[in-house]
Formats: C-alpha cells, sequence, structure tokens
C-alpha cells in the first residue's frame, strides 16, 4: 500500500476518527485507526464497538491496500510534520508502515486490517435533515445529558424526529433541557429513539466545518447512521425507557422575572468564581434587584447586585454555578426568563419566544 496526502489533510482526517478510537481497551487494535486505499479513494476509520466513524482522507493511491495504525502516535507524528506531501507506504510483506514528509521519516509498527472489527453498513430506508436546525437543537440540549453510566437510559439524548420538527430532551436527573426546533427532512413517518449524547455531540463537531445543508440519517433497531461532509458516523442507541419529562415541569409558577442575558451571563461567571467546593450560587430577589452571591468559606465571598422588574416578596435560592450557567447561555435571546415556584421546587429558564425550556434543581440554602 502506497498513498500520498498532505499533512492537513492527515491531521484533520485523523482528528475526526480518533473521536470513536477506544482510550481505554486491552484489545490493540481498537486504540488503532483502519487505513484503507482503494481505486474510488482513501478512507480512515475508528471504533470502539459502540460508536464507528469513517472518514475520506484527500489523496492519492498509488497502490492499494489496508492496515492498522496506532491512533494516538499516528496524530502525534501528523501534526509534528513539516508541511507539504505526506507519504503513507508499507511495502509487500513488511508489518510496518513508513511515514514520510520531508526529511522526517517515522516506521510504526502496523496491525493487519483483517483484526479490525467489521464495521456496521446499515442499510435500511435514509432519510435527509437539515443540517443548521438539526444541530443547533443538539447543541442546546446534550449538554444536559448524564455522564453517569450507572442509569444508560439517562446518558442519551431522547430524539423525535417528524417531517417538519425536531424535539430532543435530555436529562441528568438534576436538571432538563428540552427544545422543538422547525426543521425540514425526508422523514415519511415520525420515530423516537434514545441516542447517546456522545455521538450527537461528536456529530456535531464534524458537521459543524461542512457545508452539506443536510445530514443523511438512517435508523434501525439497535443503530443509527449519521453522514454529512462525506464523514459516516454510526452508534448504538440505547435501549430504555425515558422518563416522562412532562410529568417534571410544573404548569404553574408562582414567580416569573425578565433578566438581561448578557448581565446575567456575566455576573453568574464572575460570581461563580467563588463558588468553590460545592458551595452554591445564591440568587435573591428582592425590591427591583437581583443579587447573585457566592461564599466558599475558604476562599472569601463575592455578589454583584443587577436591577430587574420585581416587587413581590423577598425570595432567596440556590443553585449549581456550572448547571445555572449552562442554562442561561443555552437561552439565545434577552430577556432570560426565571420562573420559579419556591426554594426548594425546580427553577425554570427560557427565553422570550423559543421553544427552549430549561428545567433545574435547587440547592438548599442554609439561611
Amino acid at each position: 500500500m502506497k498513498l500520498v496526502t498532505t499533512k492537513q489533510a492527515l491531521v484533520d482526517c485523523l482528528g475526526i476518527v480518533n473521536k470513536a478510537v477506544s482510550s481505554r481497551t486491552s484489545i490493540q487494535v481498537l486504540s488503532g485507526v483502519l487505513v484503507e486505499a482503494r481505486d474510488d479513494g482513501i478512507t480512515f476509520s475508528g471504533t470502539d464497538m459502540e460508536m464507528s466513524i469513517t472518514a475520506p482522507l484527500n489523496g492519492r493511491v498509488e497502490s492499494g491496500g489496508s492496515l492498522v495504525v496506532p491512533a494516538r502516535i499516528a496524530s502525534d507524528i501528523a501534526r509534528s510534520l513539516p508541511g507539504g506531501d505526506v507519504t503513507i507506504e508499507q511495502r509487500s510483506g513488511e508489518t510496518q508502515v513508513e511515514i514520510r514528509a520531508g526529511e522526517s521519516v517515522f516506521d510504526l509498527h502496523a496491525l493487519p486490517a483483517a483484526d479490525f472489527p467489521q464495521l456496521p453498513v446499515l442499510t435500511g430506508e435514509a432519510y435527509t435533515v437539515g443540517r443548521a436546525a438539526f444541530l443547533e437543537t443538539v447543541d442546546r440540549v446534550a449538554p444536559s445529558a448524564s455522564k453517569d453510566e450507572t442509569r444508560p437510559v439517562l446518558t442519551g439524548v431522547m430524539v423525535y424526529l417528524s417531517k417538519h420538527s425536531v424535539r430532543m430532551v435530555a436529562t441528568d436527573s438534576y436538571r432538563l433541557s428540552v427544545k422543538e426546533t422547525s426543521v425540514e427532512s425526508s422523514v415519511s413517518a415520525a420515530f423516537e429513539v434514545i441516542v447517546p449524547s456522545r455521538t450527537l455531540i461528536e456529530l456535531s463537531r464534524i458537521a459543524s466545518g461542512v457545508s452539506d445543508e443536510t445530514i443523511k440519517i438512517v435508523p434501525s433497531e439497535n443503530q443509527m447512521l449519521f453522514e454529512v461532509g462525506g464523514v459516516s458516523l454510526v452508534s448504538r442507541v440505547i435501549d430504555g425507557q425515558f422518563p416522562n419529562y412532562r410529568q417534571l415541569i410544573p404548569e404553574t409558577f408562582d414567580y416569573e422575572v425578565p433578566v438581561d442575558r448578557e448581565e446575567l451571563l456575566e455576573a453568574v461567571r464572575r460570581i461563580s468564581l467563588l463558588a468553590q467546593k460545592n458551595a452554591p450560587l445564591r440568587l435573591h430577589f428582592s425590591n427591583n434587584m437581583l443579587t447573585v452571591s457566592a461564599e466558599s468559606q475558604d476562599v472569601g465571598k463575592a455578589q454583584e447586585a443587577l436591577p430587574i422588574p420585581y416587587t413581590g416578596e423577598e425570595l432567596a435560592i440556590g443553585f449549581n454555578p456550572e448547571f445555572l450557567e449552562a442554562g442561561v447561555a443555552a437561552v439565545k435571546e434577552s430577556p432570560v426568563y426565571l420562573r420559579f415556584i419556591s426554594p426548594l421546587r425546580p427553577g425554570l429558564i427560557k427565553g422570550a419566544g423559543d421553544d427552549f425550556l430549561y428545567l433545574v434543581m435547587p440547592i438548599r440554602l442554609n439561611d
């Protein structure tokens, strides 16, 4: 096998597929990238057996073949190479692959392509969905999914896709994000699926850098394929019952306060610097003023006051600083509407005229 590409193309391609390469595995081949050079082009693939990514590499095939190279060291080498053409070659009968650019030559131990897992091929009905609207929904909802693998269903995003809209829901049991977005798709019959949040975040990262206006989707019983910009991402879907999120959202609230989005976001970010070691960020509402404060016993305290239209009873409520900041940041309009029932009930964050809801659990304040 022999192929010629450029440093930048090699760095970019490895950067895409490496996100699917297993970083913690005792199976050596899963820590590698499958390189395939054929008459119709060059592809790199990585998999951790739950998510697989295949990306095209711009380059010239001088002789076909396939092999597996160690992903981490190959990426380090690619970034260190001088600019210009890069030649990747494995001579017949050899187990090593040579990576050459300018006067730099690296010989890496390669594994046979036959040892690499068979990548899934989905042949079901394919749909297209508008890229920009789909990714906007991913970016605003997926961060709320849980990182705790003990409850697998919460590590996913519930995706409901119909012909003219997509709805996504994610929760880690401390916060809940819901977003419904108008989107044009070729879906003939609406379907619902739970997709790992990691998959959707990687899809957004990949698709944000391409000019394609649509994303191709092929769902199956236990897997789902996304294709955009020539890159294919296949992921398992999560089997289980997603929580009935509608039951979690209160129908009415006793308080609703509009706050300038940028002022609130900046205040939360500044005061959060003093909310260390699980200290809550405190919001105090009284007499047309919102005071954001935090105190850490070993560090100090901080507060900042914002003028707001508020004339109700005094209200003090505490939140996880990271969760509160994420909720305010995910609202794209100003003002941000803060809705509350009591200091011990979840608070709701939303924007004006936006189909995005962010429900967050409070932290009990000592005083």
